[in-house]
């Protein structure tokens, strides 16, 4: 568990699911991926790939918990992935719409970040940010990320954003 000054992060388990599916079923949220919002079976999947992503690696995505209303906000964590043929560890984060522009973002993205580079010892990490999600390219900017290239995903383009290495 982690913890800022106005949250708290916690490793995900099976009954976060309600309150992600307020992040994941929200339209304004599910913009910035380019897909339909979840259905709650779609979210329960996508926790328990979440949960066995941690036990696999050691490290994965954090509930976000709002310490004052004791609110599921968003989730924030790290995940393994590859890419251009190189394994990378993505800090990524999703916050429901009515907590958005308040700082919260930055403020888990912070204590992942920390969490990444002092407790995991992780050399590098990176965020794929869409060229048209201006507030989270804002938020990987305040925690000291820099764009380093772009990519294809698919038919998607991407930013990498990244912490290099020390």
């Amino acid at each position: 568990m982690l913890e800022t000054r106005r949250l708290i992060l916690r490793l995900m388990r099976p009954e976060d699911v309600d309150g992600l599916l307020k992040i994941f079923a929200d339209p304004k949220v599910m913009k910035s991926f380019g897909v339909d919002p979840f259905t709650k079976a779609q979210m329960e999947k996508w926790v328990w790939r979440n949960i066995i992503h941690q036990q696999k690696h050691g490290y994965g995505l954090f509930t976000v918990v709002h310490k004052d209303d004791h609110i599921i906000v968003g989730d924030c964590g790290l995940e393994h992935m590859e890419i251009l043929g190189q394994p990378e560890v993505e800090l990524g984060y999703d916050f429901r719409s009515d907590y958005w522009n308040q700082g919260l973002a930055s403020e888990a993205a912070r204590a992942v970040r920390d969490f990444a580079l002092f407790t995991l010892h992780l050399p590098r990490l990176i965020s794929l940010i869409r060229p048209d999600n201006v507030a989270s390219r804002r938020v990987s900017e305040k925690i000291g990320m820099k764009p380093e290239q772009d990519i294809m995903r698919g038919d998607e383009k991407y930013f990498i954003y990244s912490l290099p290495e020390a």
